[in-house]
């Protein structure tokens, strides 16, 4: 491990001299390219610094304990010693997770699925709360949300909804978030007061741009029509709503959320976009895909990531066995505890393999 930081080390420092070349900074794509490389660096780089000057105070400790003739000289060296070294145990993990295989989707903007399972009216209802959940995270997270395509129940439930959302570090976030989850409350309109279970699946997929999936236009049809949600005039009486059928592979998108047709046909392909991609991703890594086939299963009640139970007011994520009772803070958009939770254990799992 510390043979690969004295490379990364020596790497930045040839880097830094590259970007102060006046050839370099005349040839704007190569700078750039420079400077992002140093940029992805500048955290290890630093890290090791502090582990590096770390190690240096605790071998002076060591020093004093080892030659000193004062006792209170020796219990501060003692202390110190003692100190040093958990912060040097805790730098080396710090550093490791900063060694890990990065994911190259991980900065990437989020276009964010959210469908009702099995569980009816009550399903959809939970799908709209999802979908409320999400758009509120993205706010406290100062991201911002676009909505791609929104079909309601018009009484507060969603069939199915699709966001994009844009902000740094947005699929790093909220990747994990893909899956079946359950809900467990008494619907409003239950007589009885029996507890009904409800399911909704949720499917985050990475923004990616053309260059990464070039999508060939004579495999594409289009279909405009007329929408048919609430939009305000001009959106109900023109064609301005859009559906793209991917003939390859058999995904229809479609999207009516703006007036304009144009507007539509352009969000309409960043979806299809991401679903090719998503696609390709898959047959790259069959075991990745079993894995995501696994988490967002079928909608099925008994196939989940996580639960939502109204009547305890608390929230279970099963992948991690972290239950915490904060539902109404959750719903409202404060996730942070549990995505720090699943990033915290997904790294951990990846420092085994590494």
């Amino acid at each position: 491990m510390f043979d690969k930081l004295d490379f990364i080390e020596e790497k930045y420092k040839d880097l830094s001299l590259r970007a102060s070349d006046p050839q370099v900074i005349a040839d704007q794509p190569l700078w750039r390219t420079t400077v992002k490389e140093m940029s992805d660096m500048e955290p290890i780089v630093n890290k090791y610094k502090e582990y590096k000057k770390a190690k240096g105070d605790l071998a002076q400790a060591k020093e004093v304990l080892d030659e000193s003739s004062d006792e209170e000289l020796r219990e501060m060296a003692k202390m110190e010693i003692s100190d040093l070294e958990e912060s040097l145990a805790g730098l080396e993990e710090e550093l490791k997770i900063l060694l890990l295989p990065k994911d190259p989707n991980d900065e990437k903007n989020v276009i964010l699925e959210v469908r009702a399972g099995t569980g009816g009216e009550e399903a959809a209802l939970f799908a709209g709360d999802l979908l409320r959940m999400y758009m509120r995270y993205a706010e406290r997270k100062g991201w911002k949300t676009e909505i791609m395509e929104l079909n309601d129940t018009g009484i507060g439930g969603i069939k199915e909804a699709v966001i994009m959302i844009k902000g740094k570090g947005a699929y790093s976030r909220l990747k994990y978030e893909s899956g079946v989850h359950r809900v467990q409350r008494v619907p409003a309109t239950e007589s009885s007061g029996r507890i009904h279970t409800s399911a909704a699946t949720v499917a985050v997929l990475p923004e990616v741009d053309d260059v990464e999936i070039q999508i060939n236009p004579e495999d594409v049809r289009v279909d405009v029509y007329r929408s048919s949600g609430n939009g305000g005039q001009s959106v109900n009486t023109t064609d301005s709503a859009v559906r793209l059928t991917h003939i390859p592979t058999g995904l229809i998108v479609t999207c009516q959320d703006e007036k304009s047709q144009l507007k539509n046909k352009e969000k309409a392909f960043k979806v299809l976009r991401a679903r090719l991609y998503d696609i390709q991703m898959q047959k790259q890594n069959e075991e990745l895909a079993a894995e995501r086939k696994s988490q967002v299963g079928s909608g099925d009640r008994s196939e989940r990531i996580r639960t939502y139970n109204f009547p305890q007011g608390r929230i279970s994520d099963h992948r991690i066995g972290l239950t915490i009772y904060k539902l109404d803070y959750f719903l409202d958009g404060d996730l942070d505890e549990v995505i720090d939770g699943l990033i915290t254990f997904y790294q951990a799992e990846k420092m085994k393999q590494f």
